[in-house]
């Protein structure tokens, strides 16, 4: 079928060539003019044939709001939009509300695969209405792994619930890599371990904690056995927040992925005000010996 796709960056880049490569046409829009086929939303809507299904892969927020904004506009009754990006799920209810206004239906759709969708396909979870989710299944099929579909494809319920899904599975994601993350840091600090790189390649295969993630780090300990060219400092795109703030109103206990999202608020501070406190206290009510500040490095003398 005949797609638009607006967003080809890292990841619409890749759906882009995935999806011509099983046979559909697909036009896509970019501000990057290197890599778009048209130069307009406009141009892009122009040359589609109608009923049009224009995919949106650009940054949540701002960035999609304008876009589907702009969308409504140019579209007409039968078309469908869908936002393929890591928008937050409150968002979707507004999107469709104003496409519906013009007939155009709306669908969510949450991504997962990364820079390695191209090869191996990207697992999908889509939130809409029925009528819409099967006009969309030709490439909805192409951009999933090869096999049953059921293994890289849901249809999770009415608006919203596509990105509902995915936020869920990026929660758990942060969980999974903060555990494969702290077992890595406790094997390095073991003396009796002398080739961490093989421990976790051992995991890989026939271990209950074998996983593509896995796979991953081991991966990048092959290329650089000590990470030694990484700082640890780890941003968040949004989706483990949400996920801890959907727990918390739903009231669902989820410590282990709060956990995680917490670890990475810890790795962007220099120093730890709390630890600092932890340390004043300890040496008030106890008088145990505290580190104090130098005059340059911050590490100081002990007293």
């Amino acid at each position: 079928m005949q797609l638009g796709l607006v967003g080809l960056g890292r990841m619409g880049f890749n759906m882009r060539e995935r999806l011509r490569a099983a046979g559909h046409e697909v036009v896509g829009f970019d501000r990057n003019a290197e890599v778009a086929d048209v130069h307009s939303l406009a141009e892009l809507v122009s040359v589609l044939a109608a009923p049009r299904a224009v995919w949106v892969m650009v940054p949540a927020g701002a960035a999609t709001r304008q876009t589907v904004t702009d969308l409504a506009g140019l579209l007409a009754e039968g078309d469908v939009v869908v936002d393929g990006g890591n928008s937050r799920y409150t968002d979707d209810h507004a999107h469709a509300v104003l496409l519906a206004e013009s007939g155009i239906g709306y669908v969510d759709c949450g991504v997962s695969g990364g820079v390695w969708g191209r090869e191996n396909g990207y697992g999908l979870m889509v939130g809409g209405e029925d009528a819409h989710v099967a006009a969309l299944l030709p490439v909805f099929d192409a951009l999933r792994p090869v096999g049953p579909r059921e293994e890289g494809f849901a249809h999770a319920g009415k608006v919203g619930a596509g990105h509902f899904a995915k936020m869920v599975h990026n929660g758990i994601e942060y969980g999974l890599m903060q555990a494969y993350a702290e077992g890595y840091e406790l094997l390095t600090a073991a003396e009796v371990v002398t080739d961490v790189p093989a421990v976790l390649g051992a995991w890989s295969r026939g271990t209950v904690v074998r996983s593509w993630l896995l796979d991953l780090l081991v991966l990048a300990l092959k290329k650089d056995p000590e990470l030694a060219g990484l700082r640890g400092y780890v941003e968040d795109s949004g989706e483990g927040r949400w996920t801890v703030e959907e727990a918390i109103n739903l009231s669902v206990p989820a410590p282990v992925i709060s956990a995680a999202l917490f670890a990475r608020f810890a790795s962007r501070q220099d120093e730890s005000p709390a630890m600092k406190a932890v340390a004043a206290l300890r040496s008030q009510f106890g008088g145990h010996a505290v580190h104090r500040a130098g005059p340059t490095s911050g590490s100081g003398e002990v007293s």
